[in-house]
């Protein structure tokens, strides 16, 4: 099957990539890798998630933002390969920051939603290594943030 195949069965139509919102591009190629930078939960141009994991912000609603950053991320692969996703050799890695209280310790729980979206797109092409880090803030508040590495063809 697919990658846009997969993408339609799951009811994900890309948008248009996120600009960088400061002195960074969104993503550098070098060789056969694209190393995609940090996508937050935007969608239609605007925040949907902000706030703190375990304040204001459930861990459902945090699992629903890494999906969003996943999307995110898969529209900057998207535009890395000339609109061709099937480019993608493999997501090497997920790099996923939480904003959780003092104490939370879900991180992983929460990226498994990024996880389990490039699995459902990519197939094993999708499988990764990855971290899944707590932090005290993100840029503009929000709960979630994912970066990556990917090998494209």
């Amino acid at each position: 099957m697919s990658v846009k195949t997969r993408l339609l069965a799951l009811g994900i139509e890309l948008p248009e990539p996120a600009a960088p919102v400061a002195n960074y591009v969104p993503f550098v190629r070098t060789g056969n890798l694209i190393s995609i930078s940090g996508q937050i939960p935007i969608s239609g141009g605007a925040l949907a998630f902000a706030g703190t994991v375990g304040a204001d912000v459930s861990v459902e609603d945090a699992c629903a933002a890494a999906r969003m950053c996943a999307v995110n991320l898969i529209a900057q692969m998207n535009a890395a390969c000339g609109g061709d996703l099937e480019r993608v050799v493999r997501v090497v890695k997920l790099g996923g920051f939480v904003n959780g209280i003092n104490g939370f310790n879900q991180q992983p729980l929460i990226i498994n939603a990024a996880s389990d979206l490039m699995v459902d797109v990519f197939g094993d092409k999708g499988r990764h290594s990855r971290s899944a880090v707590g932090v005290n803030g993100l840029p503009m508040g929000v709960p979630v943030e994912i970066d990556a590495l990917v090998e494209i063809a």
